[in-house]
């Protein structure tokens, strides 16, 4: 307990926020985490479980002691179980355009004959998530890599590998799944949080898309779930209908827009549906 303690506090966001998550992601939800708090601190006891754990910016901003994360992407949940295994990268990593191409078609390689499993694949993750664009973790429908070099002026390779020590200790009783949210192993008292891609024109993450009958899907797996449930979406009129036809209390959030390629960064309505709070 005591190690967990120490890696936590050297990983400390500060302001509520919880603990720094390894990766960039779009859309990432530690904004959300502050009002998340106030229902998880009523259900702590309670298995965390995340269909789409995404950047685990939820996971490790409420520190929930055992939970299941699950994502559709298999290469972020590589890289969660190799730092949950001990990651010491040995990439020599660089700010470069023309390594991060060559790092990226090294890893589509791998993707390619069927090798994204190992810890070669787990590092080429991390580097062309922290050196693309923006943060994009983008798939075409091959289940090829395609996020551009990126603009970064400066990336301090070095603190964030340093870092990767820390999770091994956090990650400990958290178990890492891959596939659809159906799939998720769900126990009648989990606490559930459902962060879907939004409601709205998607840049892939994964190979596979999520739609709008997926969405429609989602809602009611959730609905039939009998502990307590949270959910995340843009707050689109057909989604705000849908929760509230299934006896979800809905309220709005003001949502900071994270990546724009317009450049606009005021803030979009999000919607946090609630049930068995």
């Amino acid at each position: 307990m005591a190690a967990i303690l120490r890696e936590k506090s050297r990983l400390n966001l500060g302001e509520g926020l919880g603990i720094r998550p390894p990766l960039k992601w779009a859309g990432g939800k530690r904004w959300l985490v502050p009002h998340l708090q106030p229902i998880w601190a009523k259900h702590q006891e309670r298995r965390l479980v995340e269909p789409f754990s995404g950047g685990l910016a939820v996971a490790l901003g409420l520190l929930p002691s055992d939970a299941l994360l699950n994502d559709i992407n298999p290469h972020a949940i590589n890289f969660y179980n190799w730092l949950k295994r001990g990651l010491n990268s040995k990439l020599d990593m660089q700010n470069d355009e023309e390594f991060y191409y060559q790092c990226r078609t090294q890893f589509n390689r791998l993707i390619a004959a069927g090798k994204a499993t190992n810890r070669e694949a787990a590092e080429l993750f991390y580097y062309l998530n922290r050196t693309g664009y923006n943060g994009l973790c983008r798939f075409n429908s091959l289940g090829e890599f395609n996020v551009p070099f990126g603009r970064y002026k400066k990336i301090n390779y070095e603190l964030y590998v340093s870092e990767f020590k820390s999770y091994k200790a956090i990650f400990a009783d958290w178990q890492f799944t891959i596939g659809d949210f159906e799939k998720v192993a769900v126990r009648k008292d989990d606490f559930i949080y459902a962060d879907p891609p939004y409601d709205v024109e998607f840049t892939q993450y994964a190979k596979e898309s999520f739609s709008w009958d997926d969405q429609v899907r989602l809602a009611h797996w959730l609905a039939k779930h009998p502990g307590p449930v949270v959910l995340s979406n843009q707050a689109t009129p057909r989604v705000v209908k849908l929760y509230k036809s299934l006896g979800f209390k809905t309220r709005l959030l003001d949502a900071p827009r994270r990546i724009s390629c317009t450049g606009d960064r005021s803030k979009a309505a999000e919607v946090l549906a609630t049930r068995g709070i």
